[in-house]
């Protein structure tokens, strides 16, 4: 299984209802969500480790593309908590 060094150094498990959970608090349908999560998941599969940043920038660029009212919410977040 993938695992996550998140940016304060710990590391834990590639979850993708942690992905799922994000972009529906961002306002993005469950059903988009999922299939982000999925692909995302799947473009890391092969590795063993993966950056929480390489998540967050994969899961942006594909609401970018589909979904940008919901990726305009989750930069004003990121933004708001200083993330950015």
């Amino acid at each position: 299984m993938t695992k996550v060094k998140k940016a304060d150094g710990s590391v834990e498990d590639f979850k993708t209802e942690k992905i799922i959970t994000a972009i529906t608090k961002a306002g993005g349908a469950q059903d988009l969500a999922r299939q982000i999560a999925e692909e995302v998941a799947n473009s890391f599969a092969q590795k063993d480790m993966v950056e929480s940043k390489e998540i967050r920038n994969a899961v942006l660029a594909r609401l970018k593309s589909r979904d940008k009212k919901t990726y305009n919410s989750w930069l004003a977040y990121d933004k708001q908590k200083g993330k950015q």
